[in-house]
């Protein structure tokens, strides 16, 4: 997940606004009890969604892949006084951390959060987006991106976490692992669809950002 050369990192990191206290203490929890934390958005990453979703001012988030919460709390940071983000994962046994550093974050009533199967819970809430973040099983992401396209508004804009996949989408011609082919097909799919137009940030694992035109 690293493409840059350490110390350049580590400058991008130095000249990139802090993370709250709250972001950073979720991000020491993560790290310390909670299994794979490389999911965690992170501090560059996360000041990068913020930024995104405070230029779009949103009435409607929707993510897809809650993990710990980091990333819903930094997308929460551009609602509409009004607005609510609604974040979907598999994995309840997640959910009291959410809502605890949600609520610390003073987001947890805009935070609202879905445990269960994404591709069945998205029909099901009836919204209409103005930014969408995918952050999930890779092998769904073509799938999440055709719940969701029709469900946009317009200058809507759909963000896909980890499109570079460590650099295998790159590395292997016929690759056999399903995260890769999903997300060499989900790339595929964005650069051959003429209601977006897109551009690959070659930021920490690669995130692709469309623009509903």
């Amino acid at each position: 997940m690293q493409f840059l050369p350490e110390e350049i990192d580590q400058y991008a990191h130095s000249h990139t606004s802090n993370e709250s206290e709250v972001l950073a203490n979720l991000n020491r929890e993560t790290q310390a009890k909670v299994l794979q934390p490389r999911m965690l958005s992170g501090h560059l990453q996360g000041r990068i969604l913020a930024t995104f979703s405070q230029m779009i001012q949103p009435k409607r988030i929707l993510e897809i892949g809650t993990y710990t919460g980091y990333s819903a709390i930094c997308l929460a940071e551009g609602l509409t006084d009004t607005g609510e983000l609604h974040t979907i994962d598999i994995n309840e046994e997640l959910e009291d951390m959410v809502d605890r550093y949600a609520a610390a974050a003073g987001t947890e009533g805009k935070i609202k959060m879905h445990v269960g199967d994404a591709t069945e819970i998205i029909p099901s809430l009836n919204e209409t987006w103005d930014l969408v973040f995918i952050d999930a099983d890779k092998e769904n992401y073509s799938r999440y991106f055709d719940l969701v396209i029709g469900e946009m508004n317009r200058e809507g804009y759909i963000i896909a976490d980890n499109v570079l996949w460590s650099g295998k989408v790159v590395e292997e011609l016929n690759p056999k692992d399903t995260e890769t082919k999903g997300l060499l097909a989900f790339n595929e799919k964005v650069q051959a669809d003429a209601r977006v137009e897109n551009v690959l940030f070659p930021v920490r694992d690669g995130l692709m950002v469309c623009r509903v035109v």
